[in-house]
Formats: C-alpha cells, sequence, structure tokens
C-alpha cells in the first residue's frame, strides 16, 4: 500500500471518536465501543524500539455488541485471542510507528468480524447412490470371506 493511502486511512481512522465501520447490512462496528493501550515493541525501530509504544493493543467487549450467533463464530475464529468474558484482544507491532500499527489492529478487528458475520452455508444432505451402495456391500462380503478363511479347519468344514 502506497505511503499517501496509509495516511488517508489512519486519518480516517482518528478523526472521528465515533466512527462507525460497516460490517455487513445489520452489523456495524462502533470506534466507541474499542479500548486501545500502546505497548512498547519488539523488533525494528532504531533507537526509539525502548522509549515509544508503538505497539497497538486493542481490545473489543464482543459479548455486549454483538449477536449471540455471530459471537459464537467469533469465538471458534478468534481462539486464546477471545477471554472467557467475551473480550477479544488484538496487537498489532510489526509496523514502526503508532498510527499504523493502530490501523493494522483495526483492518484486521473488522476482518475478523466479517468473518464471523458470515453465517456457514448449510448443508444439503445426499443419499449413496446404487452403485457405492453395491460396492461398499462387495467389500464386506470380501472381508468377511477373508476373515472366515482364518478360521481353524474342522472334520465338519472338511
Amino acid at each position: 500500500m502506497a505511503e499517501g493511502c496509509w495516511s488517508e486511512l489512519v486519518a480516517l481512522a482518528t478523526s472521528s471518536p465515533h466512527r462507525r465501520i460497516r460490517i455487513r447490512a445489520a452489523l456495524t462496528l462502533d470506534e466507541a465501543h474499542l479500548e486501545w493501550r500502546f505497548i512498547r515493541a519488539s523488533g525494528p525501530g532504531g533507537q526509539n524500539v525502548n522509549k515509544v509504544a508503538t505497539a497497538a493493543q486493542v481490545r473489543y467487549d464482543a459479548r455486549a455488541h454483538l449477536p449471540p450467533d455471530v459471537l459464537t463464530r467469533l469465538r471458534r475464529i478468534a481462539g486464546r485471542r477471545m477471554s472467557l468474558d467475551g473480550v477479544l484482544t488484538l496487537t498489532a507491532r510489526s509496523e514502526r510507528t503508532q498510527e499504523r500499527n493502530r490501523q493494522q489492529a483495526l483492518e484486521r478487528l473488522a476482518a475478523m468480524l466479517r468473518q464471523a458475520a458470515e453465517p456457514p452455508t448449510p448443508r444439503t444432505p445426499t443419499r449413496p447412490t446404487a452403485g457405492s451402495r453395491a460396492q461398499r456391500l462387495k467389500g464386506k462380503r470380501q472381508r468377511g470371506t477373508t476373515k472366515a478363511r482364518r478360521r481353524r479347519v474342522t472334520d465338519e468344514d472338511a
């Protein structure tokens, strides 16, 4: 992404404290519901790495703001990043600036919510074909014959 685009995205993300991000038609993410913390990040940063808190950590109380079906899918997607209380915590630390890390965390949160908001496609039940049933029964007969041949031969069988 070009440098100019990043500054526009950061300006959009920081311009209004109550900006709403559209996840799907009936679901939006209000930035007022996000809790931001900035912490020191490891990695690139030169002399500033131990002085400036550039890593962005966002906390979102999903249980309070999401419908139950979306919350259930989000729990499966988030894994350990969601607490038992339903609070989702994401940390972005790959960029050198606080603004870029903040934007990256916001994009990851929105992408995760979009994925969770997508209802799963229902399974269409299918019946096995006559050929596949015949093949299965033939295999069962062959295994039965093989196992029958392993038995001890008695005088009655001979």
